[in-house]
């Protein structure tokens, strides 16, 4: 397994700039840095170039999360989101590709978070997931990249809720870089028992996300990390483990993420840096055992 973890933990906005973390992950003896898709959009073909040159140097290697918004759902039920979908599948992909990232996470399927305001379908919004994914699947392969479909709680989303649903989803789907993802935050809602959701999921489990059940850094909740770990190893998981704390109020991240106290404990960064290398000393140790 190779650790890592999302850099938004230290940051407010989604769209704050990832390269400032990659050596800090780094000399925090991580082995993964997770960025946000989205707004790798954003960046310069210089500024791409530097993020890889800096990865590379710091021995990093880079994963990639998304949750798209409504205006560029693939499985939307108007065909020209649909078809803005895929036109911005196609462009992140194709940046994501230049920091040589392999694995994109996420409700890459749907969008994220629900608008529960509204009537939901979930027979056709998956119907509609199914096919846009298996038309994207080749684009992404030619890229080198797996696209893992997160399996998330009830009230962020409804397509996929449990490891169960994301194997029939993917099975579906039918590509080989069509891949589950699951996260232990979601489990602890959906899911009867984390270790069977990871025998579940088995061969087809290609992105795993660590968090205590209040989203905190792992170690510092009640989460049955030793099943899990066994459940990692009998299955012969060999992917990332990155782990996505959000323990800071304010901005965009916390508003959608829906931290409403500092989970942190008043933590400044270098409380917070502690935390996230005392998090992987303990994934390591007991995921990997």
């Amino acid at each position: 397994m190779k650790f890592g973890i999302y850099y938004s933990y230290w940051e407010k906005e989604w769209s704050a700039d990832c390269l400032r973390y990659v050596e800090k992950v780094a000399k925090l003896g991580f082995d993964v840095i997770e960025i946000a898709a989205h707004h790798v959009d954003h960046y310069s073909p210089a500024h791409l170039a530097e993020i890889a040159k800096a990865a590379r140097d710091n021995g990093i290697a880079i994963t990639a999360g998304l949750g798209p918004s409504p205006q560029r759902n693939i499985a939307s039920p108007d065909p020209e989101i649909r078809k803005a979908g895929r036109a911005f599948f196609e462009h992140a992909l194709a940046n994501i590709a230049r920091l040589d990232v392999h694995t994109i996470g996420g409700a890459l399927h749907s969008y994220w978070p629900v608008d529960y305001s509204r009537p939901v379908d979930k027979a056709g919004d998956r119907a509609r997931g199914v096919e846009g994914i298996a038309s994207l699947a080749d684009f992404a392969g030619n890229l080198g990249i797996n696209l893992c479909c997160e399996v998330l709680n009830r009230f962020e989303n409804h397509v996929l809720n449990t490891a169960e649903e994301g194997v029939a989803f993917v099975r579906d789907v039918g590509k080989p870089n069509v891949k589950v993802m699951l996260d232990t935050f979601h489990m602890n809602i959906e899911e009867d028992s984390f270790g069977q959701a990871i025998r579940t999921a088995g061969p087809l489990l290609g992105h795993f996300h660590t968090g205590e059940a209040n989203r905190r850094v792992p170690g510092k909740g009640r989460l049955p990390w030793h099943e899990i770990g066994i459940a990692l190893r009998d299955i012969g998981y060999n992917g990332a483990v990155v782990m996505e704390p959000f323990v800071k109020i304010g901005g965009g991240i916390g508003s959608d993420i829906k931290v409403w106290r500092d989970l942190s404990g008043n933590a400044d960064e270098a409380q917070m840096d502690e935390d996230a290398r005392r998090g992987l000393s303990f994934s390591r140790y007991i995921l990997e055992a």
